[in-house]
C-alpha cells in the first residue's frame, strides 16, 4: 500500500456533523474529504493524500509548476468553500498543503489549540471576507499633440509641461484620498479589516487600496452598495471587489495554524 498523509482542509465549527456526501472531489489523488470529530462542536475536514504526490520531495518539484498548484489550490478552496456555505457553520480554513503523518496526529495537534480556535470562531462567526482592491488607471501614451505642425516658443512649451505635470500630481493625490476615504467607509461597516501594503504578483507599483474586510452576512447587501457607490464616485480609478471568501485573513494571529 503505497505512504499516505492526511491532509487538512479545514476546521468547521457546527452542532451536528458536516455533511460530505456532495462535497467536492477535492485535490487530485486524494481520497473524498471526511469529517472527523475533533471536540464538539469542532470537526476537521480531511482526506487522504498519497506521499508520492504530496511528500516533501515531490512537493519540491511540483511547486515550481504553476499550473499544478493552481489546479491544486482551487480543488483545495472548492472544499473549503462548500463547508462554508453549510447552515449554522463556521468554517476556520487551513493553508494550502497543511498536512499530518496520520489523522490521529491531526486531532491532537488541533485540539491542543481548542483555546485558540474558540476565540477565533468568536471573532469571525456570522461573517465573511471580501476583498476590495483600488489600482490607478494606466496613464496614457504620449501622443502626437495637435500642435506639433505649430512653432510654439519654448517659454510656452515648458509652461505646457509644467500644466501637465501639475494636473497628474492633482490627478494622483486626488486618487489617494479616494482610496483613503473608501478604506474608511467600508471600515465602518466591516467588523474587522486587513489591509496590504505590497505589490500583487504581477504590479509594478502599489494599489492605492489592497484590502480584506470582515463583514457579518447581514450587512453583506449595505457593504456592497458602499463599494459600488465609492466605485462610481471614484473620478476613473478602478475597484475590484472580491468574494465572499472564507476568512483565510483573519484567523492566522490567534490560530496559529
Amino acid at each position: 500500500m503505497a505512504a499516505t498523509a492526511t491532509y487538512l482542509y479545514c476546521i468547521v465549527h457546527a452542532s451536528r456533523t458536516p455533511l460530505t456526501t456532495r462535497a467536492p472531489r477535492g485535490l487530485p489523488g486524494a481520497t473524498r474529504p471526511a469529517a472527523a470529530a475533533l471536540a464538539r462542536p469542532f470537526w476537521l475536514i480531511t482526506a487522504s493524500v498519497p506521499l508520492d504526490v504530496y511528500g516533501p520531495a515531490a512537493l519540491e518539484s511540483s511547486l515550481r509548476d504553476v499550473r499544478w498548484v493552481t489546479d491544486v489550490a482551487l480543488a483545495h478552496e472548492s472544499v473549503v468553500e462548500h463547508f462554508a456555505r453549510q447552515p449554522r457553520a463556521t468554517v476556520i480554513p487551513m493553508k494550502l498543503f497543511t498536512m499530518f503523518s496520520s489523522e490521529r496526529l491531526a486531532i491532537a495537534e488541533t485540539r491542543s489549540r481548542i483555546k485558540d480556535l474558540e476565540a477565533v470562531v468568536e471573532r469571525i462567526a456570522g461573517c465573511e471576507e471580501w476583498g476590495v482592491r483600488f489600482t490607478r488607471p494606466p496613464v496614457p501614451a504620449a501622443g502626437t499633440s495637435p500642435r506639433t505642425s505649430v512653432a510654439v516658443s519654448g517659454t510656452e512649451f515648458l509652461s505646457a509641461k509644467k500644466a501637465a505635470r501639475d494636473h497628474a500630481r492633482q490627478s494622483a493625490s486626488a486618487a489617494v484620498e479616494s482610496a483613503e476615504h473608501a478604506y474608511v467607509t467600508l471600515s465602518a461597516i466591516a467588523r474587522e479589516t486587513r489591509r496590504r501594503r505590497d505589490a500583487p504578483e504581477g504590479a509594478t507599483t502599489p494599489p492605492l487600496l489592497d484590502a480584506a474586510f470582515l463583514v457579518p452576512v447581514d450587512r453583506r447587501r449595505q457593504f456592497k452598495a458602499a463599494v459600488k457607490k465609492l466605485a462610481d464616485t471614484s473620478g476613473g480609478t478602478r475597484v475590484a471587489l472580491t468574494g465572499p471568501w472564507p476568512s483565510y485573513n483573519f484567523i492566522d494571529a490567534e490560530s496559529n495554524l
